[in-house]
């Protein structure tokens, strides 16, 4: 219960509250917790943004290049070669291919070009640059024959590893273009050519270049924008969650005053007088003339009430909570439920930073469950755990009695719970009751730090 502030803390007051410069240092921090929180997922969410924005680039630029290696190859295939492949150069005449060498000779020197071959439609490569393939006969694919038929033509990047590829294989990832055009005999043919893939990344990374670092500034633009507007939110969800709590730290404060006042009604008015009509009966009953049993069960009857009026108050308001703190007045409940033959297991930190009003509420989870312990369960042991961390406190109350079945409704006696659990949803906590026929009860109730219910 309480902290140790041997490190130039202040303590909290006598009513368990912080200073008000600790109390306004606590709730910036927590405003400033929730920016960073903010900024950070703005953070992520750029990153999701931008990797499939970059694929997409990459995949557009791709096509982009593509398209314009099909424009450039049937400019090539048309009006360089087209005019020169005449029928001698379909019969093979070597002068006929000789010439068309000397035509397409610049495209392979200097505009990227890696290979040509013009094929025909039984399959033949009628010239190549290679002239080791010229005269060869591979079988057509589908591609090629719908373009023939007057498909469209197509471009790809990637390894060459057919039959037909045997001087290009090992020259790693090639763009290659099919199109269609016609011999000066009117034949249909294929021209196919391989380019470099290396002016197709330099396209790509141009435009990745261009477009990444506007549309990276864009996103971060709009994360400032609305970083104003985050803030207004944190700070009015704070003044929110302050307000709340403020509210339920009176109502909390009022509950314990009319406690504290019906204990001590019932103290010194009720008990005091009960206990005087019980001295007077036992007088009576010694000074009497004869025994009298009706007298002798009357005073038993007091003594129990007022031993049961005593429980009561201590009950509605144990002085060990406000004196020696959370963790004794806890112990101080294990009697009751001992009395019963329970054994009552107690797992309770000698020190714990709670204020009041927090450890009335774990205090009162506490007793309400093991009254339903002693009174409903038929448990043979219980455990009560209580625990702090920064995220906030937590107490678990766990009894191997006959349980209960939710589905059909609270059992009897955990109307009180019921209570708590909307008063723990009120202060931002959470109260849990976990139980099934024949396998115990577990009540649990978690508060949570300021700083982790912002977040």
């Amino acid at each position: 219960m309480h902290a140790d502030w041997r490190h130039g803390a202040r303590p909290p007051d006598q009513h368990g509250a912080r200073p008000p410069e600790e109390h306004h240092s606590a709730e910036h921090s927590e405003v400033r917790a929730a920016v960073v929180k903010f900024l950070l997922m703005g953070v992520l969410a750029l990153v999701l943004v931008a990797l499939p924005v970059t694929f997409w680039v990459r995949a557009e630029a791709e096509d982009h290049a593509l398209h314009e290696a099909i424009l450039v190859t049937q400019r090539l295939a048309d009006h360089t070669a087209g005019p020169f492949v005449t029928d001698k150069l379909l019969a093979g005449d070597p002068a006929a291919i000789s010439e068309l060498d000397q035509k397409v000779g610049p495209w392979l020197d200097k505009e990227g070009v890696l290979r040509i071959k013009i094929w025909s439609p039984d399959g033949k490569v009628v010239y190549s640059d290679q002239s080791a393939l010229i005269g060869q006969v591979f079988e057509l694919r589908a591609p090629e024959r719908q373009l023939l038929a007057g498909g469209d033509a197509t471009a790809s990047l990637g390894h060459q590893q057919e039959f037909e590829n045997q001087f290009e294989s090992a020259r790693g990832e090639l763009v290659e273009v099919y199109v269609r055009f016609e011999a000066t005999n009117g034949t249909p043919l294929i021209f196919e050519a391989y380019y470099d893939d290396e002016p197709l990344r330099e396209e790509q990374q141009e435009v990745l270049f261009g477009m990444f670092p506007p549309l990276v500034l864009s996103l971060f633009a709009l994360q400032l924008a609305q970083l104003p507007t985050a803030i207004r939110l944190a700070r009015r969800i704070q003044a929110n969650r302050t307000t709340g709590h403020r509210l339920l730290k009176h109502a909390v404060e009022a509950s314990d005053l009319e406690r504290r006042r019906i204990a001590r009604d019932l103290h010194d008015d009720v008990i005091q007088d009960l206990s005087g009509l019980s001295y007077a009966l036992e007088s009576e009953e010694l000074h009497g003339q004869g025994h009298n049993p009706l007298l002798t069960e009357a005073r038993s009857i007091l003594q129990r009430n007022v031993r049961k009026l005593r429980e009561i108050t201590t009950e509605l308001y144990p002085p060990d909570l406000a004196e020696f703190g959370l963790p004794a007045a806890l112990a101080r409940l294990a009697g009751p439920v001992q009395d019963r033959g329970i054994t009552l297991q107690l797992d309770l930190p000698a020190d714990i930073d709670l204020d009041r009003d927090q450890s009335a509420m774990l205090y009162r989870v506490a007793r309400e469950s093991l009254a339903n312990v002693a009174k409903h369960s038929h448990a043979t042991n219980v455990r009560v755990s209580l625990t702090n961390d920064p995220g906030g406190a937590e107490i678990s109350v766990a009894d191997d009695g006959i349980g209960f079945d939710q589905a059909q409704g609270s059992a009897e006696g955990h109307s009180g719970l019921r209570i708590l659990r909307d008063t723990f949803n009120a202060a931002g906590g959470t109260l849990e009751v976990r139980t099934a026929p024949g396998a115990g009860t577990t009540v649990k109730a978690r508060l949570e730090s300021p700083a982790a219910a912002l977040l």
